[in-house]
Order: structure tokens, then sequence, then C-alpha cells
């Protein structure tokens, strides 16, 4: 039985440079989204082998993607797809549980290994990712982990993407004062007061773009 892949990615050109990819080589892409609550929705429900999610999508960034997946879909394995190679983002998704972390500059010749690694219970990660990263997690020295918690990171993003509180409230389907209550306690646990910080800190975070 082929494997089945979920591909998610806001840039339709690779979605569809990937799927050829893949399906060229036998594995079956179930799906293709451009946000990762949509691929959160899809892998619950279609309960793919593997899910390929890019970082920086609308909504929810792949990194808050993996962790939902990985909590609601345990036997799907994550492979991250990114151009970000920093120590804190190949950190991060490691605490999500990601078991293949493949940069876009490299993902012609290691997205096909890394699905081959992940399929088999390994962990892949691309040659660019440093050696010091995979120490510092292991050893869980020098790590700067995110003060906020996976609902405070996702009113973030939404904040950041331009929504305001309803608009945020019902995107996550919580009250307006759930809501700004998320918003205080980030703006106090970030140490920003005002919405253009509060932009800033979610760009520099990989959790928007500019």
């Amino acid at each position: 039985m082929a494997l089945k892949i979920l591909l998610a990615d806001d840039h339709q050109v690779l979605l569809a440079g990937m799927k050829a990819l893949l399906e060229r080589e036998g594995y079956e892409v179930v799906a293709e989204v451009s946000d990762g609550r949509q691929a959160v929705t899809l892998t619950r429900r279609l309960q793919p082998h593997i899910a390929v999610l890019d970082i920086t999508m609308p909504g929810l960034n792949g990194l808050a993607a993996a962790q939902k997946i990985r909590r609601q879909s345990p036997e799907t394995r994550v492979i991250i797809l990114t151009m970000h190679k920093e120590t804190p983002y190949v950190i991060e998704a490691l605490d999500a549980e990601v078991t293949g972390y493949v940069l876009k500059s490299q993902a012609a010749q290691d997205l096909l290994e890394a699905i081959r690694a992940v399929a088999s219970n390994n962990v892949y990660l691309s040659q660019g990712i440093s050696q010091v990263v995979v120490d510092a997690y292991r050893n869980k020295n020098g790590r700067e982990g995110s003060p906020l918690t996976l609902r405070e990171r996702e009113v973030l993003q939404l904040i950041a993407e331009g929504h305001r509180t309803r608009q945020v409230a019902s995107l996550l389907n919580i009250s307006v004062k759930t809501a700004e209550s998320h918003r205080g306690r980030i703006m106090r646990k970030l140490g920003i007061h005002d919405t253009v910080g509060l932009v800033r800190y979610a760009i520099r975070h990989g959790l928007s773009t500019p």
C-alpha cells in the first residue's frame, strides 16, 4: 500500500512541484492545503502516514500545527519543510515531536530521503542543520523556549495577521472575553504594550510574515 501524504504550504507552485515529485515516486498525496488549520483538520479526517508542513503559513503556523497533529493524530509523522535553519526553529520543531526537518534549499534531494527515514521510524535532518543544534536539544542547554502557550501563540499569530479581538474569538471558537484575556497575558509575558510590538515579535519568531 502506498504511503499517504498530506502537503501544507501557502506557495502553490511549491505544492504542485512536491505533489508531482511524490506521485512520481509512487506516494499518494491525499491533500494539499495552504494553512496550518486546514492541515490539522484534514490530518484528523484522512489520517495520512506523513504530513509535510511549511513553518510560515497563515491562520496557524506549521510548528503549532505539528503540535496539534501529534496530539490528535499520533500515528501521523510530521516533516517540516522550511527555509528556516536557525537553532530556535529546529529545537521547537523537535519539541513538537517532528521527525523530519528539511530545508527548502535542499528539498529536491532531501524530501524523498526524509520520507523514507520517517516512514522507517527514524529522524531526518537536512545537512544544513548544525550538529550544535542537535547537541543543544539533547543537553537542554542554552535554549530559548517560548514563554507563550500554544493557545497564546495562536492568538498572537492572528493578531499579527491583522485580526481584531472579535475575529480572533470567532476563529478560535472562544469568547471575546477569553480572547482579550489571552491578549493581555501575551503582552505581560513579552513585556510588549502595543500591537505594533506584538507584530514585530511575531515576525521575528516566525509566527507571521512581514
